[in-house]
């Protein structure tokens, strides 16, 4: 099978696909795309993905874009770790923590995250960073509550939903900035960071 994955490493969506795949034991060939290394504006990229983001997946001429599809896509087609619940109410779970993820955690700190990683210090806007800062406070404190109940995020086993939700919590606290510490998702990404496939992903800077 011939899989290839575009995209950039310092990419959190990109890391969700890095992470899942080597958590399968997927051979894969990466190609840089997005910021510096270009190619998401060339038109044969945009063939692939006409949103111009990272990542796209391709596995023997499908090609796949969307973080969270990609992750729902691998767990269904490849199963092994990330296998799918079968049971409804625990799929709706799942998705339910993916559609989070992707709607209220990170476009909460996404301002946050581009005035102090990505402007200089002199151009940063302090009201947005409070603003962004408020907002992910809210989030993290709704998921340190969710956690002190449960092992995972949907449940009783790791699934893509902790891949997804754990790279937006573990960037979350690598701001730097002033937070409220938070147990219960302490104690869940130090579970994280014990699955080998979790490293190469988990100990990126954030750029």
């Amino acid at each position: 099978m011939t899989r290839r994955l575009w995209g950039r490493a310092s990419s959190g969506n990109v890391q969700k696909a890095l992470w899942a795949l080597d958590e399968l034991g997927l051979n894969y060939e990466p190609i840089e795309a997005g910021g510096a290394h270009g190619i998401v504006g060339d038109a044969a990229y945009r063939a692939m993905n006409p949103n111009g983001l990272v990542p796209t997946l391709e596995e023997d001429g499908f090609v796949l874009w969307e973080s969270n599809a990609i992750l729902r896509y691998l767990a269904h087609a490849h199963g092994g770790p990330l296998a799918l619940p079968e049971a409804p109410r625990a799929r709706a779970l799942l998705d339910q923590w993916l559609d989070w993820q992707a709607t209220a955690f990170t476009p909460a700190m996404r301002d946050a995250f581009l005035q102090l990683v990505r402007v200089a210090p002199e151009k940063r806007d302090s009201r947005l960073i409070e603003a962004s800062r408020t907002n992910s406070e809210r989030c993290a404190a709704l998921l340190d509550r969710h956690l002190a109940d449960t092992p995972f995020v949907a449940g009783e086993r790791f699934s893509i939903a902790d891949i997804a939700v754990g790279l937006a919590a573990h960037r979350w606290f690598q701001l730097p900035l002033e937070r409220e510490d938070r147990p219960n998702i302490r104690r869940w990404l130090g579970v994280l960071a014990q699955r080998p496939a979790s490293s190469a992903v988990l100990s990126l800077p954030l750029t």
